[in-house]
């Protein structure tokens, strides 16, 4: 009987570690972003819960992967249902679902926001994941400068439909994927496109996401800031 006690104390508090009051540090995954704030308290524990509390073929879909197989970045879209949201939530990008926070945190910084509109099985959005959100130097401009917005389209169809027309308005075709919109934090659209590819170019035809990022922002703080 005085070996049961030990153990039981042993399970309690290993039971008390596993809850809520773990944070990220604790689970060895990074709670800080390239050129974003740490995250707060309660966003940490959610999200490591969330982390503990994954299933056995949780895949990640990221090259910031370390040996022992954990992600070196997570972000809030580890808390969303959406299997197409949550293909990003190892990217070092500071991903805010679509809701009042994250243009509520445009607003209070005065920054435009990047609204990226996809869903699971679309291709192209997945080679831009791979090629610009899941790469540290864009996600070091895009935290630093703006709020990212990640919606899946088959959940808000609503959303999709909206920023068709405006992506018509700006391109003159209301279709292609994934939408990326930048937006104020009033949710109204000043610049729209879909796929842009990696790197630093600035070919006047097609730009690279990164110059575009650059140029946008210097549009917003000009016109619309």
């Amino acid at each position: 009987m005085r070996c049961i006690v030990p153990v039981l104390l042993l399970l309690a508090l290993t039971a008390c570690q596993s809850g809520d009051d773990v944070t990220l540090a604790e689970v060895g995954i990074t709670d800080r972003l390239p050129g974003a704030p740490r995250f707060d308290g309660s966003l940490s524990r959610a999200i490591a819960g969330a982390w503990q509390q994954r299933p056995l073929d949780h895949e990640l879909r990221t090259r910031y992967v370390r040996t022992d197989r954990t992600p070196i970045y997570i972000n809030r879209l580890f808390l969303e249902t959406s299997p197409y949201l949550r293909r990003y939530a190892h990217t070092p990008i500071n991903w805010f679902p679509w809701g009042d926070e994250a243009f509520e945190t445009a607003r209070a910084l005065d920054r435009p926001v990047l609204l990226s509109i996809g869903f699971d099985t679309c291709e192209s959005c997945d080679v831009m994941r791979a090629e610009s959100f899941d790469d540290e130097d864009v996600a070091l401009y895009l935290n630093e400068f703006y709020v990212a917005v990640k919606v899946d389209r088959t959940l808000r169809p609503d959303l999709e439909a909206t920023y068709a027309s405006a992506l018509r308005q700006f391109t003159g075709d209301g279709t292609g994927w994934p939408m990326t919109l930048w937006l104020t934090p009033a949710r109204e659209p000043f610049a729209a496109g879909t796929y842009y590819p990696p790197g630093d170019g600035d070919d006047e035809d097609l730009p690279s996401f990164l110059a575009q990022l650059r140029r946008l922002r210097t549009v917003y703080e000009a016109q619309v800031g």
